[in-house]
């Protein structure tokens, strides 16, 4: 009967062990390709977001993420109006956000990092840099385990997620399978990658040749707005709105260079409105430009942050929702007066003076 008993669980524990190597490697090959669009949209390493992701959900069998869409255990705050559910983490019933699909929650996470004062000095760091990253996670403050660096750094190493950080959100269905070549045995993948190459085929290059057919120069004319207007519009239906974690303003990331007047027709704003609450000029958008769709705020959602490389007070005013005019009256600035890396910029209180 021992003898018996024993074997059982032998064969309880195995297929445990079996089944959580499989859920782990599953988790990678159906959420890589969010983490590598994060990574070119915000320069988060892959391999981190993929790690942090393995690790919050367990593989994707965490209550947060099956339930709540919360792939990493990101809770409510008090700019959160979206909606929430009841889990006991750190304390019992703490509230957590809950999202529509694991993409959203993916965003959120790179948006968390990005618009918060603590994680400022990561993003300095080499986009291949894991290692800077995990460390300076932890450092940071956003895990209290003291093993935290190492427990991203163990799973990165063991599933070789730093080839992600070496991938396009074109190539990384190729990149997944280099890892996991056995997938070539799996239909429902080879469908979804073979799908992917017909789609770098059809995308039209930014340097639109002229069709050079025995047709009058009109039509030839024609033909070339034609495939201009269609790939303008392939990059339209790739547009993904979200909350802005400072008070839920639907805004979005520009993925390509486009015209502002195909956005203002997308969503059926006028120009002028899109101009005046960006606080733009410009009828061309840039490709990563931030466009809120509604009125920004006139207070942030943190009281203050440290500029970086590069940044302008637009660049601020947009990254945190705060009306530009706003930002410069907060800051006893004149208009058009640029800050200087690591000033300190007021996003709710007025900036006491010297």
């Amino acid at each position: 009967m021992k003898r018996l008993l024993a074997i059982t669980a032998l064969l309880i524990l195995t297929k445990f062990s079996a089944q959580t190597w499989k859920t782990e490697d599953q988790y990678i090959q159906k959420f890589a390709a969010y983490a590598v669009e994060e990574m070119e949209k915000y320069k988060i390493p892959a391999s981190i977001t993929l790690a942090q992701g393995l690790l919050e959900t367990g593989g994707g069998q965490s209550r947060l993420a099956q339930e709540g869409k919360n792939h990493f255990g990101i809770k409510c705050k008090e700019d959160w109006t979206g909606k929430t559910m009841k889990h006991t983490d750190d304390a019992p019933n703490e509230c957590f956000r809950v999202y529509d699909d694991p993409k959203q929650s993916y965003e959120d996470h790179s948006i968390f990092l990005a618009t918060r004062k603590y994680y400022v000095n990561l993003f300095k760091l080499d986009i291949k840099d894991y290692r800077g990253w995990a460390h300076g996670l932890k450092k940071a403050g956003y895990a209290t385990n003291p093993r935290y660096a190492y427990i991203l750094l163990d799973k990165i190493e063991k599933y070789k997620l730093y080839e992600f950080d070496n991938t396009t959100s074109k190539e990384v269905l190729f990149t997944v399978l280099k890892l996991y070549p056995q997938l070539n045995e799996d239909k429902i993948f080879m469908a979804q990658l073979d799908q992917n190459k017909k789609t770098a085929k059809e995308v039209v290059p930014k340097t639109i040749k002229v069709p050079y057919e025995q047709t009058s120069f009109a039509e030839q004319q024609k033909k070339v707005e034609t495939i201009k207007k269609r790939s303008k519009y392939d990059v339209l239906n790739t547009i993904l709105v979200k909350n802005h974690p400072n008070g839920g303003l639907k805004f979005f990331v520009v993925p390509e260079d486009i015209e502002l007047r195909l956005i203002s027709q997308k969503f059926g704003i006028s120009e002028s409105r899109l101009k005046k609450w960006n606080e733009i000029e410009t009828d061309q958008l840039k490709q990563n430009d931030i466009i809120f769709l509604e009125p920004k705020n006139s207070d942030g959602n943190v009281a203050t942050y440290k500029t970086e490389v590069g940044e302008s007070m637009h660049d601020i005013s947009q990254k945190f929702a705060v009306k530009l005019t706003k930002l410069y009256a907060k800051n006893r600035m004149d208009e058009g007066q640029q800050p200087r890396v690591g000033d300190l910029i007021y996003l709710q209180e007025r900036k006491p003076r010297n």
